[in-house]
C-alpha cells in the first residue's frame, strides 16, 4: 500500500509539474515564432491553460509590421487578451471545432512611403497567424471593444480613422448546425463612427468555393467635422458642418454578385468662420467645393446623395458610373434618396437580370413625376 501511494503522489507530482512548466514552453513557443514572422515582430506577455475548458488565454499581445531596409517597426495589431478554446456545444453536433474571442483588439492598416500597405496580404497573413495559434477548425469568432484605423503619416495632416468600441460576432463558421441552409453561417458587427453608428449583418456558406453571402450595412449619423484630417488629406478641403451616412445591400452567388452602394450626406457646410485665415487658393477650392454641393443638393431634404448600383463577376466587377452621376441629379433635382437600407437586394436576386431602362436623360427626368402618380394610382 505505501509502494502504492507513493506512485500515486509521484504521478500527481509528475502531473502538477507539467501543469506549472506548460505555460512558460508554450509561451517561449509563442514568442519564438512570433519574433521569426517574416515582415513582422511579436510579442506576447503572459499565458494561462485551462485544461478543464480545452482552453488557453493569450495575455497582452502585440504584433508589428517591420520594415526589411531599415528594420523599423509600425504597429499593426495588439490585443489585451485573446481567448482559444473547444466549442464545447459543437460536440452535441458531432465536431470538434473551436471559438475564439478577442478582448480590446486594435488593427492598424498603414500606409507609409516605403512600404505601401496591401491590405489584402495583411488580413492573409493575419489569418494564417490565428491559424498557426489555433489547431482547430474555427467555428464562432467574436470581438469586444475592438478598434479598426487606416493611418496615413505621409499625408498633410496625417490620416488616422478608425471604428471603435466594436463587437463582432460570428457564428457557425464551419457549418456544424443547419447543415441544409444554403447561408448556414452569420456575422453581426456593430461599432462607433465619429458621434454616428455602424450596422453590418451577413448570412454566408463560409465552406463554398465561391463567395456566397448576402449582407446588408448602414452607417449613420456621422459628423464630417471629425473627419477633416482626412478629407483635407485627400481633398484639399474640410468642412464646417455636415452628416454622412452611407447604407449599402450585396449578395454573391456562383462567382458573381449584385448590390449598390448609397451614401448620403445631410446638412451640408463646406465654408465656415474658421477658414478665413486659410490661403487664397484654399479658399476658392472650398468655395467651389461648397457651390457644388448647394447645386447637387436636393432642397426639400438638405441632403447630397446618390445609389451607386453595382453587378457583375468577380474576376471583372464594374460600377456604371453613368448610374451613379444619374442619381445625383436625380437626388438634386428631383426626390431625394430615402436614407436607409433598401431592402431590394437578397441571395435570390444575383442571377437576376436587371431591367435596362432605355429613356434618356432628358425622357427620364420629365417622367419622374408621371410615373410616381402611376405607382401611387397602383396602390
Amino acid at each position: 500500500m505505501k509502494k502504492k501511494y507513493k506512485i500515486l503522489i509521484c504521478i500527481a507530482a509528475l502531473l502538477i509539474s507539467i501543469r506549472l512548466i506548460l505555460p512558460y514552453i508554450v509561451l517561449h513557443y509563442a514568442n519564438k515564432t512570433l519574433a521569426n514572422m517574416n515582415g513582422y515582430y511579436g510579442h506576447i506577455e503572459d499565458i494561462d491553460l485551462s485544461l478543464y475548458r480545452g482552453a488557453y488565454i493569450i495575455n497582452v499581445i502585440y504584433l508589428n509590421k517591420t520594415d526589411s531596409a531599415t528594420k523599423k517597426q509600425t504597429d499593426f495589431f495588439k490585443a489585451k487578451k485573446i481567448d482559444l478554446s473547444i466549442e464545447w456545444s459543437a460536440i452535441f453536433h458531432g465536431s470538434i471545432v473551436g471559438k475564439l474571442e478577442f478582448d480590446s483588439p486594435v488593427l492598424i492598416f498603414t500606409k507609409d512611403k516605403t512600404d505601401l500597405s496591401d491590405v489584402k496580404k495583411d488580413t492573409t497573413d493575419f489569418r494564417k497567424l490565428l491559424k498557426d495559434f489555433m489547431p482547430l477548425k474555427l467555428n464562432r469568432f467574436e470581438v469586444f471593444d475592438g478598434a479598426l484605423h487606416y493611418a496615413d503619416n505621409t499625408s498633410k495632416p496625417k490620416v488616422d480613422v478608425a471604428l471603435k468600441r466594436t463587437h463582432i460576432l460570428a457564428l457557425n463558421l464551419t457549418n456544424v448546425t443547419d447543415k441544409k441552409a444554403e447561408l448556414p453561417s452569420t456575422v453581426t458587427a456593430n461599432a462607433s463612427v465619429y458621434e454616428g453608428t455602424l450596422k453590418f449583418d451577413m448570412k454566408l456558406n463560409a465552406l463554398n468555393k465561391n463567395p456566397t453571402f448576402d449582407l446588408n450595412a448602414e452607417i449613420k449619423n456621422t459628423n464630417l467635422v471629425l473627419l477633416n484630417d482626412f478629407l483635407q488629406a485627400y481633398g484639399n478641403f474640410d468642412v464646417h458642418k455636415g452628416t454622412f451616412g452611407l447604407y449599402t445591400e450585396m449578395a454573391a452567388k456562383d462567382g458573381k454578385f449584385k448590390g449598390y452602394v448609397k451614401p448620403i450626406i445631410t446638412n451640408l457646410q463646406v465654408v465656415g468662420p474658421e477658414d478665413r485665415h486659410d490661403k487664397f487658393l484654399n479658399k476658392v477650392w472650398e468655395q467651389i467645393v461648397g457651390a457644388a454641393g448647394v447645386i447637387l443638393k436636393n432642397q426639400k431634404k438638405g441632403q447630397l446623395a446618390t445609389k451607386i448600383p453595382m453587378e457583375g463577376e468577380f474576376k471583372n466587377p464594374k460600377t456604371n458610373i453613368v448610374d451613379a452621376i444619374w442619381e445625383v441629379l436625380q437626388n438634386a433635382f428631383i426626390q431625394a434618396l430615402i436614407p436607409s437600407i433598401d431592402n431590394e437586394i437578397n441571395i435570390n436576386s444575383v442571377n437576376k437580370a436587371t431591367p435596362q431602362d432605355k429613356r434618356n436623360l432628358i425622357q427620364r427626368i420629365f417622367s419622374s413625376g408621371k410615373k410616381k402618380d402611376q405607382d401611387k394610382k397602383k396602390k
